[in-house]
């Protein structure tokens, strides 16, 4: 313990106010075959320069996409993060790990918020946003759970094309609220929307896709409103924001509920997080969606100000009457957001949707022009696809990582149906020579 600042005095006594005599009766409720039997594998002290230098030889063990070329991406992905967004959001004013408990006390804070989800709205053509969730999965799990209390219904039917680990926070969200899950599967690349409908009844609460899909495949959205509206279920669609500057947006096919996962809107992948889930949705339902929403008014002498309209969470309401006790306002990274996708503008979205859009079908065209690899579907598909290869994918990947290539990732883990088949993502920060590097590298593989 001697990384604890605390003397032997200090532990004595406050082990005598909790009426112990010492750690191991402190730890005497943990098994001990689940203990650690042995001290931690620490260095020997050191002084703060030599430790910065062990810190940074660690450090230095990771290779990132500055030392790697990435073609892997599956719900993280490289884009280009401008300098402008990380001068913005390191201000002081800004700058938080997490999210602002106390976002009253602060004008510009709340600003902030309004903005992103004033943004937020327009991009996905919705009526209300609120102040951001903490990442794609958590919010497709609060969307089911948003759908569930509007329609006062206990099932949800949700794609197997979504996002495996979207559709597993979902499942751990359900068996905990007493939620049916039902999962439709897919035809030619893309969810079988007659399955579909069979599966979806009376006792639907929503309908649950992604598009592009976790297979990249651009989805049949509308459809897939319809049948759900049919039934009198609401349709939650998962967006790639980004692959709105070319794709219809979800308020235009019917989407009652839009989500998704917000990191390409100005955050780093940065080895997982933190990232932030968005959630927008029709004016009519904005009593039971989840989190705080920031609104704009004005005080007694006419000047413009901001509050928070909504915040049902327990921390202010009663906890039964809370939409939901977990979530939170990733305001760090919805700031970003925010900066980014002002930077960019309308037609620096579109421009953006895009460059990925040509790039990664350039790709295709390439890969699955080269001997044994081969396309997966005939689905169109926006900046990320399947190829089949001659060679077992993890293998592929090894080969490709000593030509300092993070390739596609192995899709059998998650579909066994795709066991010889990884999934491959291009953004508009592949070059030509990258892309052709990787199919030169790929031949040799074969």
């Amino acid at each position: 313990m001697n990384y604890v600042p605390n003397t032997d005095r200090d532990r004595s006594e406050m082990l005598a106010d909790i009426g112990v005599s010492s750690m191991e009766e402190l730890l005497s409720d943990i098994p001990r075959e689940v203990r650690l039997q042995r001290h931690l594998a620490l260095p020997a002290p050191m002084s703060e320069y030599d430790l910065a230098r062990h810190m940074g030889a660690l450090a230095s063990k990771n290779r990132t996409t500055d030392d790697l070329v990435s073609f892997l991406g599956a719900g993280a992905y490289d884009h280009f993060v401008p300098s402008v967004v990380r001068h913005l959001v390191s201000r002081s004013e800004f700058y938080t790990a997490y999210t602002p408990y106390q976002a009253e006390i602060s004008q510009g804070m709340l600003q902030a918020i309004f903005e992103y989800q004033t943004l937020m709205c327009e991009l996905t053509a919705m009526d209300v946003s609120n102040a951001s969730l903490y990442d794609g999965a958590t919010a497709v799990a609060e969307a089911a759970a948003m759908a569930c209390r509007q329609t006062r219904r206990r099932q949800v039917v949700i794609s197997v094309a979504v996002h495996p680990e979207y559709r597993a926070t979902l499942r751990t969200y359900a068996r905990n609220l007493g939620i049916e899950v039902l999962e439709t599967g897919m035809k030619d690349g893309v969810t079988d929307i007659e399955e579909l409908d069979r599966l979806v009844s009376s006792a639907t609460a929503c309908v649950i896709l992604q598009s592009p899909s976790f297979l990249g495949s651009v989805e049949p959205m509308g459809k897939a409103a319809e049948v759900a509206h049919r039934s009198g279920a609401l349709f939650v669609a998962c967006v790639d924001p980004i692959s709105l500057g070319i794709l219809a947006p979800p308020g235009e096919y019917g989407a009652d509920i839009a989500v998704g996962e917000g990191q390409g809107l100005g955050s780093p992948m940065s080895f997982g997080g933190p990232y932030l889930g968005f959630l927008t949705c029709r004016q009519d339902l904005v009593r039971n969606m989840p989190g705080r929403v920031a609104g704009e008014t004005h005080d007694p002498d006419g000047r413009r100000g901001y509050i928070l309209t909504l915040q049902a969470r327990e921390q202010h309401i009663r906890r039964e009457r809370a939409t939901s006790n977990i979530c939170s306002n990733e305001a760090l990274s919805a700031l970003a957001a925010a900066v980014y996708l002002s930077w960019l503008g309308k037609d620096g979205v579109r421009e953006l949707a895009d460059l990925c859009l040509q790039k990664a079908h350039y790709a295709f065209d390439r890969i699955t022009a080269l001997p044994g690899f081969e396309k997966a579907s005939r689905a169109p598909f926006f900046k990320e696809f399947v190829v089949r290869t001659p060679i077992p994918p993890e293998e592929v990947s090894a080969g490709l990582l000593r030509s300092r290539i993070l390739g596609g990732l192995p899709l059998g883990r998650h579909y066994p149906e795709f066991g010889d088949a990884m999934l491959i993502a291009v953004t508009e920060k592949r070059t030509k020579e990258e892309i052709d590097s990787l199919c030169r590298a790929l031949e040799g593989l074969a």
